[in-house]
């Protein structure tokens, strides 16, 4: 029951009344209880098969499925029949946990070279908030790996006293964290989510003598999980099967220390975006942001520390031992990009990018872009400007192969949501295949208009658990909430589109039933984008939930949809139930 003030002298209720199944279900259940009053075991299998397209199910299964709603309803299914009757049946369908709407096991082939993968990756992992005076920590550390992430980004600045290392964002106002005490977290959490390697990346910013000490702690720390290459260049990256329960170090070869010169603190810079959730990812790209450049795209890696561009070698043997533990050299673009993204046949590397460089570069290097990655790994990071630790469009980076896309996963917004959505892909362990034209030898990189491969039917029966998440007045303090569902897709330009279903007013549980199609050209690199609002008409809508999920692992069938809140946190209750057809 909901009770709501009106006019501050009496009250109004409003019964949360529980939503009817709709029609799709109750004609499904119609069909496959063949017009009986419950559905057994073996007719639920027929249902998984036919219209929920698992071939693979047996009526075991079936049987899982049918004990634990019984058990969970009526809490007495050993002395029930076991059956289901609609409203078990529909509350099986609607459940997030027993008819999930992709599946949460590895199943990408783990066994080609790691440049052959999308990898989760942070940028700047060690911050609490903003780019410019927010702590450093490693609680942000631990955090990003129970979610996944398997590449973390440290920067190493000597401490205060110049005997020992600090991570911190050099030349702002960050307050340090010990070095050691990320390793350590480092090494408790790496594989809290997943098996898979994970990779520090660092940036580096020491004296010799404390590289020196670096490698010493981080052989230490990991011991026999640190990888160490057998040669000092490798010829092909292992493979991430070969390498699970690993720790590998990519950093550029030593080089001389650059004294920190601590910048005042800049005022904070607030997006020109009019939605606290950011912009749309049509509008995220770099190149409508104003941002001043120069013609050759390498040019641009000078506006942030992490630039790969123009750093001065200097002999590894004035740092021992701190080479030999680099598995993923970070390589230098000292000429034109083209020059830098050319494949060497003996050896492999790392490049990284900003994300305005990466957008020059796939004009006119989109081709060179891809074949470089078939190989070699690219990294790309967030302009120096995004001080409030926003991000950008992955996007444009996963259609050119580049497995690291840099993300400041403490920066909410749609942007992340699209990179959690990508990585929820293939159990969520961190690691996504590239598709296969991404690894042919002639892929090209260009933006040509490809025709539609597929389509996807998306139906928007209804929601549910608001109520149990959100407090009664959390939308309305007069009234029960608006909602309308806005679904969509994230991809390449020609895939991107966003509808919206009717606003259902005055309901915690609204039923829309309605249905959207999809063309794909490239869906193999496309997210489902759902989004559910509160309409407000005086002021701005209120958000209620979201998730993306990657296109090519969505289940077919009706399939009930976990919604997550603006920081990716899975909300308790609150889901869809929806239909995906490719048609």
């Amino acid at each position: 029951m909901g009770t709501y003030r009106m006019c501050g002298c009496f009250t109004r209720k409003f019964k949360i009344i529980e939503a009817a199944p709709p029609p799709d279900v109750i004609a499904a259940f119609e069909k496959y209880a063949e017009g009986g009053p419950q559905m057994t075991a073996e007719l639920l299998h027929r249902f998984l098969v036919d219209v929920q397209w698992q071939g693979g199910a047996k009526v075991s299964d079936a049987e899982e499925i049918l004990l634990q709603v019984l058990q969970k309803r009526h809490h007495m299914a050993k002395f029930r029949k076991h059956a289901l009757t609609l409203d078990d049946f529909h509350h099986y369908l609607f459940s997030s946990d027993l008819n999930p709407p992709i599946d949460n096991k590895v199943h990408h082939d783990m066994t080609a070279p790691l440049s052959h993968y999308f990898i989760y990756t942070g940028h700047n992992s060690y911050l609490t908030g903003n780019q410019l005076s927010s702590d450093c920590s490693d609680v942000p550390i631990i955090k990003a790996l129970k979610r996944g992430v398997r590449v973390v980004e440290l920067d190493l600045w000597p401490n205060s006293t110049k005997d020992d290392v600090d991570v911190l964002h050099g030349r702002t106002l960050t307050a340090p964290v010990e070095l050691i005490k990320c390793l350590k977290s480092i090494k408790e959490h790496a594989f809290s989510a997943s098996e898979y390697p994970v990779v520090i990346t660092l940036e580096d910013h020491l004296t010799p003598k404390l590289q020196a000490k670096v490698a010493q702690m981080v052989t230490q720390t990991f011991g026999k999980m640190l990888f160490r290459p057998e040669s000092e260049c490798l010829k092909e990256f292992p493979a991430p099967e070969d390498l699970k329960y690993r720790i590998l170090i990519s950093t550029k070869p030593p080089k001389e220390y650059l004294e920190a010169q601590t910048k005042k603190d800049k005022e904070k810079e607030k997006d020109s975006d009019d939605d606290v959730w950011g912009k749309e990812p049509t509008e995220l790209t770099a190149e409508q942001e104003d941002e001043k450049t120069d013609s050759d795209a390498s040019d641009n890696n000078q506006d942030d520390e992490d630039s790969d561009a123009f750093e001065p070698e200097i002999d590894s043997s004035r740092a021992p031992g701190y080479k030999s533990h680099i598995a993923i050299p970070g390589g230098k673009i000292t000429g034109r990009l083209k020059e830098a993204l050319k494949v060497e046949p003996d050896k492999v590397r790392r490049i990284s990018l900003s994300e305005q460089a990466l957008e020059k570069a796939t004009v006119s290097y989109g081709t060179d872009l891809v074949r470089f990655t078939q190989k070699n790994f690219l990294r790309i990071y967030p302009k120096g400007t995004r001080f409030n630790s926003s991000n950008y469009k992955p996007q444009i980076g996963w259609m050119h192969g580049a497995q690291m896309i840099a993300f400041n996963m403490q920066g909410y917004g749609r942007s992340l949501w699209l990179m959690q959505g990508m990585f929820r892909a293939n159990g969520g362990c961190g690691y996504v295949k590239k598709p296969d034209f991404l690894m042919n030898v002639g892929a090209n990189g260009e933006r040509a208009k490809l025709p539609v491969k597929k389509r996807l039917r998306v139906k928007v029966y209804m929601g549910d658990g608001w109520h149990l998440d959100f407090k009664h007045t959390h939308f309305d303090t007069y009234s029960p909430p608006d909602f309308y569902t806005k679904v969509g897709i994230a991809g390449v330009p020609d895939d991107e589109i966003m509808k919206k279903t009717k606003i259902k007013e005055d309901n915690w549980t609204p039923v829309w039933d309605e249905e959207f199609t999809f063309p794909l050209t490239v869906p193999e690199l496309a997210l489902l984008r759902v989004e559910v609002h509160e309409y407000d008409m005086s002021e701005k809508d209120d958000f209620a939930g979201q998730t993306c999920l990657p296109v090519s692992e969505l289940k077919q069938g009706i399939r009930a949809v976990p919604l997550f809140d603006h920081k990716g946190e899975k909300l308790n209750s609150t889901r869809l139930l929806m239909r995906f057809d490719f048609v």
